[in-house]
């Protein structure tokens, strides 16, 4: 494919940049991670996939629209979803990342189980997207021994049950106190904070009102320090305010990923990329002719 470069490692400032295994993606404007689903059973059905090769058409769709970064996800992690082992969730990832690998695009990989985390990076995958933000045993191991960039998740409980339990307070606080405390083990094990970005997990273990209380105070995350990544596309909490089933949300989480940015998040992580692209650049247009 002929897919132009991101910035390269050694030409970029720390500063504004994440820094990956490959590339030194720019901050500057809020960047648009495609969702490339490697998985029959996703939340959002018309994204699943049933083959690498559905999986690798996709990807080039969402690269033609305008996606700066790829998210390969082998697993699916929906509410009361039921989790693969290490080996079923590899069998469907690694065709897709060994060919995406070649595209010279930044790829990420959406997997918590460390075992495919070091086989991922071993191929030269540039993220780890992990909704256990590394807690899983030897996961943190595993990453602090290459470059790669990582983004860690805020989840509370389990994907299976997340939803029937959710956080009690019905506030950003314990997310905020959860990364403070995580991006600091992770640093102490030797991960630069210019490789950590952190998502406040919309959906994973949340009521809709502390997921709009997250987008409200979101500012409490970037005092952090770190890029904040939020995925909002098409999520249930999007489906109770307007009452608009899953294939019905693009509106919606045009609207959310818009007010995230507008909040501060530096990276969207969508379905629906053409038309979130499209809206990002009247966002950053706006301020020219307003």
């Amino acid at each position: 494919m002929d897919v132009a470069l991101k910035t390269n490692l050694g030409s970029a400032s720390r500063v504004g940049f994440w820094k990956t295994t490959r590339f030194s993606l720019p901050l500057q404007n809020p960047l648009v991670m495609g969702i490339v689903n490697a998985t029959p059973d996703s939340f959002s059905s018309q994204d699943s996939s049933d083959s690498p090769q559905d999986a690798l058409t996709k990807a080039e769709t969402l690269l033609r629209e305008g996606a700066d970064i790829l998210d390969v996800g082998g697993e699916s992690t929906r509410p009361g979803a039921m989790p693969l082992n290490h080996d079923q969730e590899w069998q469907r990832l690694q065709p897709v990342l060994r060919e995406l690998i070649s595209w010279q695009i930044p790829v990420s990989v959406d997997t918590y189980h460390p075992e495919n985390m070091q086989k991922s990076l071993d191929l030269g995958v540039d993220i780890i997207n992990d909704i256990w933000a590394l807690r899983q045993p030897n996961a943190l191991d595993v990453v602090a021994k290459y470059d790669c960039g990582v983004c860690l998740m805020h989840m509370h409980g389990v994907p299976s049950t997340m939803q029937l339990t959710p956080m009690l307070e019905e506030s950003i606080e314990p997310v905020v106190a959860f990364f403070q405390k995580q991006t600091k083990l992770v640093q102490s094990s030797g991960v630069h904070a210019s490789r950590i970005v952190i998502d406040p997990g919309i959906g994973f273990g949340k009521t809709v009102k502390q997921n709009f209380d997250i987008l409200r105070r979101q500012k409490l995350l970037l005092n952090l320090g770190f890029p904040v990544m939020v995925g909002w596309s098409r999520k249930s909490s999007l489906g109770q305010v307007t009452g608009l089933e899953v294939t019905q949300r693009l509106v919606p989480s045009i609207v959310a990923a818009v007010m995230a940015v507008e909040r501060g998040a530096r990276i969207v992580r969508v379905h629906d990329v053409a038309q979130t692209v499209s809206a990002m650049s009247v966002w950053k247009a706006a301020p020219e002719f307003l």
